[in-house]
């Protein structure tokens, strides 16, 4: 297989801070890896405790000097227009790098590009349309909402559709008002790159957007650890979110985590069984597995389990698995080879947990690279590794149930609580069951199709807060309530009584 190499990939990688791309303070960087070679093919500065100390610091000062938090919502959404005019001129060279860095299948990560686009009109038209609540007692008080961007917001990115899941925060937070420092996940800094020249030419003032590129334990843990970054918005592991959780403690910050999931499709027997084949077929192995949202535990019920694995396990294995840059290619390869490693380790665990019936190690004609073979279990316990941990990978566990109790308890039986799937045409079971199942985000006979307006988020240990729509906009502001008297002043009055002497008669009783 010929290795696809995009042209003009950049000699290095670097910060930008201030209007400027900048090396590390102290030079220091690292090996950017391709993951259909794992050969390091650029250098990335590595920020530490300095460069995140000098980007705040722009952050800071364009956020107390500058012109953006002071703009009127109408020119900040100028702005966000011809910020995701620039993505779409460009969707196929960023599809290009992102498929290059990441191992996307082409067609999904140009989806992700178009994606990252929107996510900027969405906010770009909410905070023209934003209303906020007033409050009225005829004749008495006006009370009312005042909306405030709070200062510099710290975004913390993860690998796996980077460059959409940056629009996602980036958007709201300069949308409302704030000034930010982006940390990208260090296995996928290729496309936050980008970000910069897109912001310039749409006219963001300098400082505004600053992007520092690193490890986690470095230049992410003195991000979080900043005392003038008064929030942080994360996406990533639970464990990594519980740290942050930690070290954002002493300094109260405003926290949004969106961490891991172990999501459950739940189909019961008179769904429509070739549609739910399809939809729990794409929502474990699109995005090659490595999605938060996957729904990767499977639970049928068992009159139709039987015909139920078997048809799932034939489609898994017509899945293309290929060159990423092939837009015949459903499956391509993991991010990186510790990230390989990790799923492949879960495979070989699998294999001792339940009955594999797909794919179970790489595959065919792909000797090198970090390929793995969509692969599927059934007959999962419920007590299984598989079944109870995040693998992340294009890996799924089949499980039955016999009854509408038993399907709730195996669905909620995990510390996650990201998304759910259900599969049904009983209409009083969809919702009851829907509303009984712990998770953030439930889609009844539906892959994952989301409205942006609504709140995105999980429960247990998928996460803390909820983004999208409106409840971006209430984490990235201050709401600060006015209260405005009308008529006469309603005061009690304290000390103006005469000085009475303590026998009078009239003196309330003191006890």
């Amino acid at each position: 297989m010929t290795r696809h190499i995009p042209e003009g990939l950049p000699d290095r990688i670097r910060h930008f801070i201030d209007g400027e791309f900048v090396d590390s303070v102290g030079g220091e960087t690292f090996d950017v890896l391709d993951p259909v070679s794992n050969e390091t093919y650029v250098q990335a500065a590595a920020g530490q405790k300095a460069d995140i100390d000098r980007a705040v610091a722009a952050a800071r000062r364009a956020f107390t000097e500058g012109s953006w938090p002071r703009m009127l919502p109408r020119e900040r959404s100028r702005v966000l227009h011809r910020i995701a005019d620039g993505v779409e001129a460009q969707d196929a060279r960023l599809a290009e790098l992102e498929t290059f860095d990441t191992g996307l299948p082409i067609t999904q990560a140009l989806g992700q590009a178009r994606r990252a686009a929107e996510n900027f009109r969405f906010f770009a038209d909410l905070i023209v349309a934003q209303a906020d609540d007033t409050y009225k007692v005829p004749g008495r008080q006006v009370n009312y909402v005042n909306r405030k961007p709070i200062g510099v917001a710290g975004l913390i990115t993860p690998w796996n559709t980077p460059f959409m899941l940056e629009s996602w925060k980036l958007a709201p937070a300069l949308a409302t008002g704030n000034t930010v420092v982006l940390k990208p996940a260090e296995f996928t800094p290729l496309s936050a790159s980008l970000w910069a020249d897109i912001f310039r030419e749409a006219g963001l003032p300098d400082g505004v957007f600053n992007l520092v590129n690193g490890l986690g334990e470095e230049a992410g843990d003195a991000l979080v650890k900043h005392p003038d970054v008064p929030l942080i918005s994360f996406t990533g592991e639970s464990r990594t979110g519980q740290i942050i959780f930690g070290n954002a403690a002493p300094f109260l910050k405003g926290l949004s985590m969106e961490l891991g999931g172990k999501s459950p499709a739940v189909v019961f027997a008179d769904a429509d069984l070739d549609a739910a084949v399809d939809a729990t077929i794409f929502g474990v192995f699109s995005l090659n597995g490595e999605r938060c949202t996957a729904g990767s535990r499977i639970l049928v019920e068992r009159s139709i389990y039987d015909e139920f694995v078997e048809k799932y396990a034939a489609q898994a294995k017509r899945v293309v698995v290929g060159d990423p840059h092939d837009p015949k290619t459903e499956v391509g390869a993991l991010v990186h080879p510790e990230h390989y490693e990790k799923v492949m380790s879960y495979v070989e665990i699998g294999k001792a947990e339940g009955r594999l019936v797909a794919g179970g190690g790489r595959p065919e004609g792909f000797p090198t690279g970090n390929y793995v073979a969509p692969t599927v279990f059934a007959d999962v316990p419920k007590d299984a590794r598989i079944f109870q941990e995040e693998i992340f990978g294009p890996v799924v566990a089949i499980t039955p149930f016999d009854s509408d109790a038993e399907a709730l308890e195996l669905a909620n039986g995990v510390k996650y609580g990201l998304a759910a799937y259900i599969w049904t045409n009983d209409l009083k079971r969809a919702h009851n069951f829907a509303q009984a199942v712990e998770a953030g985000m439930v889609w009844l006979n539906s892959n994952n199709v989301r409205d942006l307006r609504t709140p995105f988020g999980g429960v247990k240990a998928s996460g803390l807060g909820h983004e999208g729509g409106y409840r971006s906009i209430d984490f990235y502001t201050d709401q600060q309530a006015v209260h405005i008297t009308l008529g006469a002043v309603h005061n009690p009055t304290f000390g103006k009584q005469e000085h009475h002497d303590e026998t009078d008669p009239d003196d309330p009783d003191p006890r």
